[in-house]
Formats: C-alpha cells, structure tokens, sequence
C-alpha cells in the first residue's frame, strides 16, 4: 500500500514540475492556472448487432489516435465502459505523439510513456461506468496526435464505441504497447473503449461542440481533421489573441434529441450530462442538434417538443456556469427524409433560436451554408451530394460562422 502511495505522489510531483518547466503555447499564451482542459472527446454509443463492436476482442493491442485541440504538460485517459456487459480489464496502456504521417500508428519507442490506474498498470473497469487514468507527466503539442495503445487481454464483450471516427483506428495481437508501429495493421476508422483525453494546460477552458454527424464529421476526409469543431480549434489558435480554448466533439452520427438510437447513441437529453457536463474545464457549448427528429417524424413533431429540450440544455449547462450557443440547423431539402411539413418545423425552431434570446449566443450555421438562390437547400458548393451533411468546404464554412469571442 505505501508502495502505491509513492508511486502516485511521485507521478503528481513530476506532473507539477513539468508544467512548471516545460510550458506550452497554450500555456505560454494564457497565462491563468494551470488545471485539467479537456483536449479531445468522443462520444461513445451502444455496440451493434454484429461486427467488431458487437464481437469485441481478446488477447488485443488496440492503438487509436486523438487529435488534440490544445497542448499541455501531462494527460490523462478517460477509457469507457457504460456500455458493456462485463467488467472490461485493461492489461496495459502506452501514449506517444505520433511520429508517422497521418493515418499511420507510427511512434518513438523512446517516447512512450506508460499509463497507470491508481499506480497499477492494469485497471478493471466496471460495467457502466467510465474510468480516469492517473496523469502522465508528458509535454504534448497544440493540433498534435496523441497514440494511445491499449492492450486488452479479453474476452471483452461487447464494446463501448464511437463508430464514425473518421480516423483509422489498428490492432495487433498480444501486448504491442511499446511496439514502433510495425506489429499493427489497419482494424477501421471507429473508435473502442477510448472516449477523452484532458491535458494540463493554461487554457481558458473547452468549449463541447454538441450534435449529430454533422458534428461528427460524416464524410468528411478520413485522418483529415476536417470536422467543422476542428476548424474551429484551428481559428482558435490561428487568432492574435492569448486566449485560447480546448475542442469537443459530442457529436454522435444518427443521434436525436428525443429518442435513444442505439449505434446512434442514446438520445440527446439522455447523455447531456456525461458528454457536457461531465466534461473537465468546459466553459460553453455549442448545440447543434435535431435534424434527425424532424427528418425521421417526416414532421410529425410538433416545433415545441424539440424547443422543451432545448430548453433543459440551457438550464442544465447554466446551472454548470456553462455559456450556451445555439447553433440554427442546417437546409435538408433534397434529402432522403425531406418533407414539406419537416421542412415548416425546422423553419419553426431555427426562428425561436435566432430572436427567442435564452441563448447566450447564435451561431446561424442556416444562412451559412444555404444556397443563396434556393435557401431551403445546401449551398452546391457546400454540399457534400446527399443534400444533408456538407463537405470539408462546408465544414469550413460552418467554422468561420462561429463567433470565437462567443465560445472561448
């Protein structure tokens, strides 16, 4: 036990003094506190039927890449259990910046540095609950990729997942945590047990980009980091100001604001709390969500359904001391579940999101990406072709509509 101790007093010590020497740009430019930012986030859905997710894995060495928003001087893992089935053990993890290019599992093995669990290298997490790794005391870059290899002995059981990653996740058989990169190959671009990562920083806070998949990045170019909450963690650090802010994704592809979705996610209200609330150092939120409510009820939902949830956001991250900005959604026509009544509905709600004023700001992501000649549809140039979710341009554009001062 007092050896455990030590351990852990060690690891906070170091953690202490590498932000003290070894500062950042984010901390550099900030000049506050340093304290626990969150970094990168993926909010994580129930298995599937079948296929990986459904079959999960054993005796597997599992390394993903998250893309960090801000830098800092140590991390820490949030490794997701809540939808498993059976305590997940967890046999090793390793983390190192990513020596390849991207959509690589390259590292140095000489900067892999291990992971603990309250001292221990190997944790047992229970079913339903989610899981902080102890700091590590690691310098990491502002918009860098952090490798996570998590080794699993297994049976797993069916995994706590994100399946529309768009960032090539590898495996490799046994314990490769410290392996270069060589015994892994590619597994798919969806994400398993892994759901944050929080640095040690100077920043102002997070701000958690909340929605759908037009949140979380679909179709947008896989390892690109092109997802509009992405752009937007790049103008935050492109501006000529010294406040600067960390990025969540909370967007889960299919996700509704009433209704739990499986793969898709449990419904928006349902998972508000851990995917914003539960969330370190977050200071706004940008809510951008219930096109999928509209779309699949073929308008059948009454406009005031989907504002009460909007409402219970509001209240819920104020009560948090959360800023809350509501974003307008985005033209569908065109569009497979496209109908004239959906249509009237999401018309309704984007006009008590511009002028009701209980937000603390609007981002109208509408006007932003609507074709000027045909408002009720995408821009063609921003359309990714299905006529619901833009493309890298649209993202770029969605980005550039954000306020920073409204966020960060």
């Amino acid at each position: 036990m007092k050896k455990r101790l030590r351990v852990r007093l060690a690891a906070v010590a170091a953690l202490t003094v590498g932000a003290g020497l070894l500062p950042t740009t984010a901390v550099a430019q900030s000049g506050g506190h340093a304290d626990w930012i969150g970094s990168w986030s993926a909010a994580v859905a129930r298995p599937g039927t079948s296929g990986t997710s459904a079959a999960g894995f054993t005796d597997t060495t599992l390394r993903q890449v998250a893309h960090l928003s801000v830098g800092g001087d140590g991390v820490r893992l949030r490794i997701s259990n809540v939808y498993g089935t059976t305590a997940l053990t967890v046999g090793a993890v390793t983390v190192a910046p990513r020596t390849g290019g991207a959509g690589t599992p390259q590292v140095d093995q000489g900067a892999l540095r291990p992971v603990t669990f309250d001292g221990e290298r190997s944790v047992t997490i229970p079913a339903g609950v989610e899981w902080w790794s102890d700091p590590v005391p690691m310098r990491v870059a502002d918009d860098s990729d952090l490798v996570v290899s998590t080794y699993l002995p297994g049976p797993t059981g069916p995994t706590t997942w994100h399946p529309a990653g768009y960032s090539t996740s590898f495996r490799a058989t046994g314990d490769a945590t410290s392996d270069a990169g060589g015994a892994f190959t590619r597994l798919d671009t969806a994400r398993y047990f892994l759901s944050g990562v929080d640095v040690v920083s100077r920043a102002a806070g997070s701000v958690v980009f909340f929605g759908d998949s037009i949140t979380d990045g679909v179709v947008s170019t896989v390892d690109a980091n092109l997802r509009y909450p992405d752009q937007v963690a790049d103008r935050l650090l492109r501006r000529p100001t010294a406040r600067q802010c960390g990025v969540l994704n909370a967007g889960i592809s299919g996700n509704r604001l009433l209704n739990n979705a499986g793969t898709a996610g449990d419904s928006a209200l349902a998972r508000f709390d851990r995917d914003v609330l539960g969330q370190a150092g977050v200071r706004s939120v940008v809510l951008l969500e219930g096109i999928n409510d509209i779309g699949n009820s073929r308008g059948a939902l009454e406009p005031e359904q989907l504002i009460a949830v909007y409402r219970q956001f509001i209240a819920r991250a104020h009560q948090a001391g959360i800023r809350v900005v509501g974003a307008t959604i985005l033209p569908y026509e065109g569009a497979g579940y496209y109908s004239e009544a959906g249509e009237a509905d999401r018309q309704a709600v984007n006009e008590w999101i511009r002028t009701s004023g209980e937000f603390d700001a609007v981002v109208d992501l509408d006007a932003a990406t609507r074709d000027p000649a045909d408002p009720g549809r995408l821009n063609p140039a921003y359309d990714s072709g299905d006529h619901l979710h833009p493309g890298n341009v649209g993202f770029t554009a969605m980005a550039e509509a954000v306020n920073l001062r409204d966020i960060c």
